[in-house]
C-alpha cells in the first residue's frame, strides 16, 4: 500500500462531542435519564427474547452527587464493551448482539455517551446472560476521551445484567439529586413495560389510564380529567380515545376548555413503547385539530436521532389520517347522541371545526346544523339561515357586512358576514351540501338594486346639488346617488367591492408611476367601477342639505355625510380620507360660528 493510501481514522474530541450533544442536539441535560432508561430497558428486552422467564426489574439510586442504574437484562462481556461502548455510535442492534430489532427503543453506545452531558465519569459494571461463565467486566470513562477496561472477580456480580454509575460533572450535582431523579423517571418512564423503581418508589403506572377498568364511565371520565390537568394543567372538555390498532397507537386526546390561536403550538406527548419520546409532537395531529392536546404510546412511529421528536415519513402521515379519523368520529357521534355537548364544545372551538369543514364537505354537512355564522338574522346555522332567505348572500370582509348589514336587513336582503377565517369559504361550499341552495357575493350593485329609486321628477329638481356633490367627490373616486330606503335615521350609506377598491389602488399606483409601470398599470383598467355615497332621500338631513341654495355648503356638508357613512362602515381611512372628514368638520364650524363672515365673504 502506497504512502497516499494509507487508512486513517477520525480522531474525536469527546469534550467538543459533549458540548454538541448538550447545546445542539439535546434540548435540555434531563435526557440523559432517558438514555439510561432506555438503555436498561432495552437491555432486559434483548435478555427476555432468548428467556421469557428473566427478571425485569430497574433500579435507580440517587444521592450526594451520584446516580446507580441497575438493570437485569442481557448484559455485556469484554469482547461487548470493546464493541458497543469504545466506538462512538455503533449499535449493538445493527450488530446482531440482540434479536428482536423492532422492541428497541434506542442506542446503546451514543445513550450512554449522553450521559456525559450532567457526568464527569461514567462507570459500567455488566455480566453477560448468554454468556454466563464469562467474568464480569468493568468499562470506566471520562469526559476526556478516556477509557479503561478490565475484568473483575466472579464474585463482583454474581447475577446478569448492568449496573452504571455516574458522577456528576461540575455544576450538574442537581440533575442527579434523588427528588429530580424521581420526576424524570416518571415523567419518561412510567408506561414502560418492566419495573422500574428509584430506590422504593415505583415510577411505571401501568396500564395506561386510558386502558385501566374502571366502575362506570363517570369514573372513567373523572379518572381522565384528572390524568390530564396532571399532564397538560387543564380540565378538559371531553376526553377521545385514541386507539388504533393498525396504526399501532393507543391513547386519548383533550378537549381544551378555552379557544386558542390555530398558530399555537401543540405540545402532544407521545411515548415510544412507553418512554416518554417528547412533549412537544406538533405534527402528530392535522393542523385542523388545533382544539386538542393528546397522549398516546406507539411502537410504529419513528423518532429523529436526538429521539425527541418525530421523524416526518410516510408512517407519520397515515398515523395522523388515522388520529384525525378518530376525531372526526367524536364529533360525527356528538352531532347523532349529544347535541347539548356539541353546542358546548362549538361555542369554544367553532373555528377549528369551520377548518376541518372546509376541506371534508362530508363533514361539513354532519356539522351544518350546528355551526354559528354572523347573519343579519343574527347568530344562526347556514341551516337556518338558507331555510329563511331565498339567495344567501354574503360578503368576504367584516368591513363590507358592517357597512351593508342595517341597511341590507331593514330591505329585507339576508347577509351572512364571510369575513371570519373560513366562512366565506363554507358559505361557497353550501350548494355542495344543501343541494338547491342559492348563494352569492353581496356586491355594490346588489345592494343598490334592492334600494327605492326616488320619483324622477324630485331627481331631476336636486339635479344641481347631486351635481355639485358628485364633484366634490370625484377626485376621491366616489359617486353619489339618490335613494330612499330605511332606516330613515341613516342619512347615506357608503358602498364599494372589491373591483371599486382594487380600480381606486391601480388609479393611485399610476399616478405616482414612472412611465414604463403607469402605462402597465393603465393597461389594466377595467370599467373602472367606483364607490358610491348613496344619499337616503327620506332622511330629514339629506333633503334640508339638497334644498340649500348655496352650493359651496351643500358640497361641504356632502363631504361630511361622506366621512360619516366611512366611519359607521368601519372602513380604513386613506390620507386623502381623513384630510377630508377633517376640512369638512372645520369648514362646518367655520360656517355655523360666523354665518355672517361667511355671506360678506361671498
Amino acid at each position: 500500500m502506497t504512502a497516499d493510501h494509507i487508512p486513517h481514522t477520525f480522531q474525536v474530541d469527546l469534550r467538543g462531542l459533549v458540548d454538541l450533544l448538550s447545546h445542539h442536539l439535546y434540548s435540555s441535560p434531563k435526557v440523559y435519564l432517558r438514555e439510561l432508561l432506555q438503555n436498561a430497558v432495552d437491555a432486559i428486552t434483548a435478555r427476555r427474547a432468548e428467556q421469557p422467564d428473566a427478571p425485569a426489574r430497574v433500579r435507580l439510586y440517587a444521592g450526594e452527587g451520584r446516580l446507580r442504574v441497575e438493570d437485569s437484562g442481557i448484559g455485556l462481556t469484554e469482547s461487548d464493551v470493546h464493541t458497543l461502548l469504545a466506538t462512538i455510535g455503533r449499535s449493538s442492534k445493527r450488530d446482531g448482539l440482540e434479536s428482536a430489532r423492532a422492541e428497541f427503543l434506542g442506542q446503546f453506545g451514543i445513550g450512554l455517551l449522553a450521559c456525559f452531558v450532567v457526568a464527569g465519569e461514567i462507570r459500567v459494571v455488566s455480566r453477560s446472560a448468554r454468556t454466563p461463565d464469562a467474568p464480569p467486566v468493568e468499562w470506566t470513562a471520562r469526559d476526556d476521551g478516556s477509557y479503561t477496561v478490565r475484568t473483575l472477580p466472579s464474585d463482583a456480580r454474581t447475577e446478569p445484567g448492568t449496573t452504571v454509575y455516574l458522577s456528576a460533572r461540575p455544576g450538574a450535582a442537581e440533575w442527579l439529586e434523588p427528588a429530580r431523579v424521581i420526576a424524570l423517571a416518571r415523567d419518561f418512564g412510567s408506561l414502560l413495560p418492566y419495573d422500574v423503581r428509584v430506590g422504593d418508589e415505583p415510577v411505571t403506572d401501568l396500564p395506561a389510564v386510558w386502558e385501566r377498568p374502571h366502575s362506570s364511565p363517570a369514573a372513567r371520565r373523572i379518572a381522565l380529567a384528572r390524568h390530564c390537568h396532571e399532564q397538560f394543567g387543564f380540565t378538559p372538555l371531553d376526553a377521545i380515545d385514541l386507539d388504533v390498532p393498525l396504526a399501532g397507537v393507543r391513547g386519548v386526546a383533550y378537549v381544551l376548555p378555552e379557544a386558542v390561536s390555530p398558530a399555537r403550538r401543540a405540545g402532544h406527548r407521545v411515548h415510544l413503547k412507553g418512554m416518554l419520546l417528547t412533549e412537544r409532537a406538533d405534527d402528530l395531529l392535522p393542523d385542523w385539530a388545533f382544539f386538542v392536546r393528546c397522549v398516546i404510546d406507539t411502537d410504529s412511529l419513528r423518532p429523529t436521532a436526538s429521539r425527541e421528536s418525530l421523524y416526518a415519513d410516510e408512517t407519520l402521515a397515515a398515523v395522523r389520517d388515522a388520529l384525525g379519523g378518530r376525531i372526526r368520529e367524536w364529533l360525527t357521534a356528538l352531532a347523532a347522541g349529544d347535541p347539548e355537548q356539541l353546542g358546548q364544545f362549538l361555542s369554544v372551538h367553532h373555528l377549528g371545526v369551520k377548518s376541518l369543514a372546509r376541506h371534508d364537505p362530508e363533514m361539513f354537512g354532519v356539522m351544518l346544523p350546528w355551526l354559528p355564522f354572523e347573519t343579519t338574522d343574527g347568530r344562526l346555522s347556514l341551516e337556518e339561515f338558507a331555510r329563511r332567505h331565498p339567495v344567501v348572500h354574503f360578503t368576504r370582509t367584516v368591513e363590507e357586512y358592517r357597512q351593508v348589514a342595517p341597511i341590507a336587513s331593514a330591505q329585507g336582503i339576508g347577509v351572512v358576514n364571510g369575513g371570519y377565517t373560513y366562512d366565506a369559504d363554507l358559505v361557497e361550499l353550501l350548494p355542495r351540501v344543501r343541494p338547491g341552495t342559492a348563494v352569492a357575493e353581496l356586491d355594490a350593485d346588489t345592494v343598490t338594486a334592492h334600494l327605492d329609486a326616488v320619483d324622477p321628477a324630485e331627481e331631476l329638481a336636486l339635479a344641481g346639488f347631486l351635481t355639485a356633490a358628485r364633484t366634490r367627490l370625484d377626485a376621491l373616486g366616489c359617486d353619489v346617488v339618490l335613494r330612499t330606503f330605511h332606516p330613515l335615521t341613516v342619512p347615506a350609506l357608503h358602498l364599494d367591492d372589491r373591483a371599486a377598491r382594487f380600480e381606486r389602488a391601480r388609479a393611485e399606483e399610476e399616478t405616482q408611476a414612472d412611465g414604463l409601470w403607469a402605462g402597465i398599470l393603465g393597461s389594466l383598467r377595467g370599467s373602472a367601477p367606483r364607490a358610491r355615497l348613496v344619499l337616503n332621500h327620506h332622511n330629514p338631513l339629506v333633503r334640508r342639505i339638497s334644498a340649500l341654495d348655496d352650493p359651496e355648503l351643500a358640497g361641504t356638508a356632502t363631504e361630511a355625510l361622506y366621512g360619516q357613512a366611512l366611519m359607521l362602515a368601519q372602513r380604513p381611512l386613506r390620507p386623502a380620507d381623513s384630510a377630508l372628514i377633517n376640512r369638512a368638520f372645520l369648514d362646518l364650524l367655520q360656517w355655523a360660528t360666523h354665518p355672517e363672515g361667511q355671506e360678506e365673504s361671498r
